[in-house]
This record gives structure tokens, C-alpha cells and sequence, in this order.
């Protein structure tokens, strides 16, 4: 994800993620997040590849939220992986934007944004 390309500002957090795919766990953390992606530190026995599909789980220390989506791997190296958001459910997407919207302080910023979403 080229910075340059970026149209989604990312907000650094910590969290835990659990990753999913059929029968298989990964639990991470998160290192950043945005309407559109997710960055995570690499789980251990991770064997995932560009462009796969997986269930993510964002668990929020002390709020009790949580954030489901379904995420594809857009890159992985440097110790990060790098998810797209392919789908994500209308409770989510109201944690998510919250988040965003206390840790940017500017509302047309994230109106911006979410005209700008795919998965809208």
C-alpha cells in the first residue's frame, strides 16, 4: 500500500486481532487501522498470502467493541501484514467510524473518506 496512493487516513491503536479462515486461528495486534485496511503484526505460523481471504476480529481493550470484517491479505513483509477491507458489517462500520472520527477531528475529512469506500 503506497503511501502516495493512500485515500484513507490510518489511526495507530492497540488492539488484539483475531485472524480466521475455515478452521484456522491466528491471534496479532493491531499496529494501525482505517475505513478501508488493517495493519497487523505477523501471528505466529502465519501462512497467508496476497490477495486470500480471512475474517478479521478487532477487539477494543476496555470499550468491549468490536470490529468483524472479511479482509484480503494486500501485502505482507517488513513485519507487517496489510488487509483490505472487502466487507464489513452496518455495527462495525459505526466502532470504526467512531474511532476514526475521534482520533482525526475533522468530520469533512471522514466524509471524504467514506464516499471514497469500495465496500459501501
Amino acid at each position: 500500500m503506497n503511501d502516495e496512493k493512500r485515500r484513507f487516513s490510518r489511526i495507530s491503536f492497540d488492539a488484539d486481532v483475531l485472524i480466521s479462515q475455515d478452521n484456522q486461528e491466528w491471534r496479532t495486534s493491531l499496529l494501525d487501522i482505517s475505513l478501508n485496511g488493517l495493519l497487523v503484526k505477523p501471528p505466529s505460523s502465519w501462512e497467508g498470502h496476497q490477495g486470500e481471504r480471512f475474517h478479521a476480529e478487532v477487539i477494543f481493550p476496555n470499550s468491549g467493541s468490536l470490529i468483524h470484517a472479511d479482509v484480503s491479505v494486500a501485502h505482507n513483509g517488513d513485519g507487517r501484514i496489510g488487509f483490505q477491507v472487502n466487507n464489513i458489517d452496518v455495527e462495525s462500520v459505526g466502532h470504526l467510524r467512531r474511532l476514526i472520527e475521534l482520533n482525526l477531528g475533522d468530520e469533512d475529512l471522514l466524509n471524504r473518506e467514506l464516499e471514497a469506500l469500495h465496500w459501501r
